[in-house]
């Protein structure tokens, strides 16, 4: 990693605050007044230039709800000129159709994308706090009980250090570490036991995610180098998804699909 990076360093060792995603989807909701704020103060060739760039962003915001709009509204179909005469209540009539191309790509859009992310466990139950954490007390008064153990499999990175205990919230047990899982892959009908990169998403919470917990349908990234798959440019794929099948506290060990 370059020597300036510092920041994402510091995301990669400690990870983000708990409250993070709240807090940005506050300062997103807050932008409109910002920006209202700062083209009442500014002036001068600041102003200008920033007046500019609004416009233009106002128009495309108009020009993608018009689109939106369209999905529902009735049309005027081009009529061919008939040949001969028609009778005068048919030439009343208008034949009309819904403009439905807007609405059609994004349907097919929806599921492209669905067919792209589609699991084999589609539905899991959720795994609740008193299952997933126990309560450490902490300190000479035994009162103090901020720190929370990891009864399930988790996963840490190569280069994982712990925190001091002082300033340790959630300790994750080296006896519960899982470094490689048993992959079945769906096509080849056949099991490779491959290293885990990281834990992409657990569906119960974010914050098992952020801790990297391992629970039945969790999504992996698995090093599938050792299978030889290849892309159709003729490179080398590193890293594929697999989803967990089983309880890997209960078995001692993580089966997953990988997600072709």
């Amino acid at each position: 990693m370059p020597q300036n990076e510092y920041i994402e360093l510091h995301r990669k060792r400690h990870g983000r605050r708990l409250d993070y995603e709240e807090r940005k989807r506050k300062k997103e909701s807050r932008k409109a007044q910002e920006d209202s704020r700062k083209a009442k103060k500014l002036r001068g060739i600041k102003a200008k230039l920033y007046n500019k760039k609004r416009h233009l962003e106002k128009i495309q915001m108009k020009k993608t709800i018009k689109m939106h709009e369209e999905r529902d509204t009735k049309q005027k179909a081009p009529q061919d000129v008939p040949d001969g005469a028609q009778t005068y209540f048919l030439l009343d009539r208008e034949m009309q159709n819904r403009a439905k191309v807007l609405s059609n790509t994004i349907k097919e859009k929806r599921k492209e994308k669905a067919g792209k992310w589609e699991v084999p466990l589609p539905r899991v139950s959720a795994v609740s706090e008193a299952d997933m954490f126990r309560v450490v007390k902490t300190g000479k008064t035994r009162r103090k009980a901020w720190k929370r153990l990891i009864t399930k499999v988790c996963f840490v990175g190569e280069g994982f250090t712990r925190k001091p205990p002082k300033f340790e919230r959630f300790i994750r047990p080296t006896g519960l570490r899982q470094t490689k899982a048993h992959v079945t892959h769906p096509e080849l009908k056949a099991t490779f036991c491959l290293p885990i990169i990281g834990v992409k998403k657990n569906p119960t919470a974010p914050l098992y995610t952020q801790l990297g917990v391992i629970t039945k349908g969790t999504i992996l990234e698995v090093n599938v180098s050792d299978l030889g798959l290849i892309t159709t440019g003729g490179k080398v794929v590193w890293g594929k998804y697999a989803q967990v099948t089983n309880n890997p506290e209960n078995d001692g060990c993580i089966n997953a699909v990988l997600l072709v």
